[in-house]
Order: structure tokens, then sequence, then C-alpha cells
């Protein structure tokens, strides 16, 4: 059917955000303590595809769970433009599956040579990223050969995680039972195989979210993307409300991430709203709302709100699994892409 090692990983995940827990936290923490030590004046986060949606859920824990600002580089102001930028005393995050990516790995380099707190977040120990930054933390996914990151973006997640409750100087409690409960969610995959054929024949699809679930929303919209081919669109629910709205007719299709929580709270009048529009809404998440999806799958409790993207992303990962399947398309061969992305 294609996709096998797409399948292999999705299904590796509580293992690795097990190895994370048991492996992974004595070093973050004690780069968790240096960074600490040295108070920077704010966040700064790198990335590109997959590992920007992980640093956009960074930005929602530094800036609520440790009360400082963070941001987002846009490094072809460096890697096109030569920008310098001044960075002293900022911590500022590159995060990588592959490490090898000159996009991220000159901003780092800039970073430090300008004062920074530099520190690489990859999959990879020996790679350019890892090289170039002060302190490395290495997500444990295992080797990822699936064109379509998985295991690597719910690995960089947790490893942000912690970094960021421990800098704060807490024991990230809420993350304690991940593994379980990812395996819950995982053993759920034919029930979600059976809702992508609904989307068998679309031509394109907005996924929205609002809250620590917007990074869901947009990774969902890139899986989908990268595997099936379809046109598909991330939106906060914010954002949707103001122009983009106009394109949603009945039977539009639009998948709405909201696991329980202020942001699905948030999301409620869209969800009606596009109801109202007789839009095509499958809600993935709280059970509360899904009388206002034309299908849903309702997700369990899944504890607190700030770890739920790690989760949530799980069933949306099979979604874009068994929907290229139904297209015809293998996602482990996708048109024109490569596992690293080089861009200057």
């Amino acid at each position: 059917m294609g996709g096998e090692l797409m399948a292999a990983e999705i299904r590796e995940q509580p293992e690795v955000l097990a190895r994370i827990q048991s492996a992974g936290r004595p070093e973050i923490e004690a780069v968790a303590r240096e960074i600490r030590a040295r108070r920077p004046r704010f966040a700064y986060f790198v990335a590109r595809g997959t590992s920007d949606h992980a640093t956009l859920y960074g930005k929602y824990l530094v800036e609520t769970r440790l009360g400082m600002a963070a941001g987002s580089a846009s490094p072809s102001t460096m890697t096109v433009y030569d920008a310098h930028p001044d960075l002293r005393d900022v911590l500022v995050i590159g995060v990588s599956q592959s490490g090898a990516s000159p996009d991220i790995v000159t901003p780092l380099e800039r970073a430090r040579a300008s004062g920074a707190i530099t520190v690489a977040v990859t999959n990879s120990p020996g790679s350019p990223l890892a090289n170039t930054a002060e302190y490395h933390l290495d997500v444990l996914a295992g080797p990822e050969k699936a064109v379509a990151a998985t295991k690597s973006y719910t690995a960089e997640l947790l490893t942000l995680f912690y970094l960021v409750e421990a800098i704060a100087g807490r024991t990230g409690d809420e993350a304690a039972d991940l593994p379980e409960r990812a395996a819950a969610l995982i053993s759920r995959e034919e029930e979600v195989a059976h809702l992508a054929i609904r989307y068998r024949f679309a031509d394109q699809l907005v996924v929205t979210a609002r809250g620590y679930n917007y990074p869901t929303a947009r990774e969902a919209a890139l899986k989908l993307m990268e595997t099936t081919y379809v046109v598909a669109h991330s939106f906060s629910s914010a954002d949707l409300l103001h122009g983009p709205m106009a394109m949603i007719d009945r039977g539009f299709p639009v998948i709405a991430v909201a696991p329980s929580g202020l942001g699905a709270t948030a999301l409620q009048p869209v969800l009606e709203r596009l109801r109202t529009l007789g839009a095509d809404t499958f809600v993935v998440g709280d059970p509360a709302l899904a009388a206002l999806g034309t299908v849903s799958l309702p997700l369990p409790d899944l504890g607190a709100e700030c770890v739920s993207p790690i989760l949530a992303i799980l069933p949306l990962q099979h979604l874009a699994l068994h929907l290229a399947r139904e297209r015809g398309v293998d996602p482990d061969q996708p048109r024109g892409l490569h596992k690293v992305t080089e861009t200057w």
C-alpha cells in the first residue's frame, strides 16, 4: 500500500517519548541550569518546515510558562541579505531534525559570534548545527527514514517542553504519562483510516486551531500537503475569521483541532460559524464540541493543555498516511521531496 516507513515511525512515538523521559532529561536539565544562570533577555527560535512548527510551540511555552518574550528568526535575512543582528545575551534555539540545513546553521553561527546563548535541538548529534551551537540537545528519535517527519516532530516538542520547564525550575510533571496516552491514541488508527475515506476526492481544505494547538494545525496541513498533494491551508481560528472565512462555503472541508482547554473554548464560536456556513467540519478533540462538527474524532482528556500538542498531532499523522493511500499516493516517496532540504 505504500507508507510503510511512515506508519512504522508513527508507531514508534510512545517509545521515543519514553526515551526522552529516561535518557534525555539529565542533559536537558544540565543545559537549563546553564541558561538560567546566564539570565537571557528573551528567546529567539530558528527553524524551517516541521521544526518551525515545533518552535512555534516553543514560543507558546516560553511566553506562557516562562514569562519571557519569544520571537522567530527569518533565516534569509542572514543567508540571503547578510544581516548580522545583535543577539547579545539572547537565548537562541535552533531546531532541525537533521541539523544539516545552512538556513539554520548560519543564523546559529552568527548568534553565537554576537554573544548569544545558543542551543541546537536535533536528531543528529554529529551534525553541523550540533557542532555550531554552544549546547546541543539530542531528541533521541532514532533514525528517521520516512520523508514525512513524525517521530522527530513529537520528540522536538517534548524536548522543548522539558527545557522550558527546567529553565523555570519546574519538574514537567504534566508530561509524565505521555507515552501511555500516545500509545492509546495510536491504537485508534483504524478509526482514523475510516474517516480518511471522506476526504479522498478533496482538492483543498483548511486546518484550524487556537492557542497551544495552532502549531498542530500548521503541522497537520504540512503533512497533508506533502503526503497527499491536497492543498491544505492552516490558520489560527482568529485569523480564519478575518478574510479567509470568505472562501468557506457549503461542503468545504475544515479540520478543527480542539483538545479540551482554553484553546478549544476560544475555537467554539468559529465552529459555530462554520456550522452556519454549512462547512464539512471534522472536529478532532473535545467531545463537548463534537456536535458542532459534521464528523468528529473525540479525544479523551489529554492532560494539561500545554502538553496536548504532543498528542493531538498523532491522529492527524495517521490521517495524512491513510488519505495518501486512499488517493493512490505513496507517502514514503512524495514527488520532488527529500529528507534534508538545504536552502539559502
